[in-house]
């Protein structure tokens, strides 16, 4: 059962921070698949780091990106508390959480899908 949680909420019950400072959190939402809190993109799709990433960089491009595709930031988008902003190597912009760049995955199929976890012992679901 896929169950979503705003931003909004989750912040204000587990950090007691403002509705004003949640709103700022805006490139996942933060969901609750059985048991997991997780984050997800927009659309309720799971997100995920790459072991091979270092703070601040992505080191999933070509063929990698193609299989996990990047949460890409709009232009404009401002970095904010734990999100911040990672340049690819195209130029484009990624967004990451605590300095993990976030990925979908290309064979989850439906928002709530956790395929992507423990892939190649590389791949693991970004949790807030």
């Amino acid at each position: 059962m896929l169950k979503i949680i705003t931003a909004s909420m989750l912040a204000i019950s587990l950090a007691g921070v403002s509705v004003a400072n949640a709103k700022t959190v805006e490139p996942a939402k933060v969901v609750t698949i059985g048991k997991e809190i997780l984050l997800a993109d927009a659309k309720g799709m799971t997100l995920y780091t790459y072991d091979k990433d270092t703070a601040g960089k992505s080191d999933c491009t070509l063929l990698c990106a193609a299989a996990w595709p990047p949460l890409m930031a709009k232009a404009g988008a401002k970095a904010s508390g734990e999100w911040s902003l990672v340049k690819r190597a195209n130029g484009s912009m990624q967004w990451a959480y605590k300095g993990a760049p976030l990925y979908t995955y290309r064979l989850d199929t439906r928002p709530g899908a956790t395929s992507g976890e423990g892939v190649e012992g590389e791949w693991h679901i970004a949790k807030p």
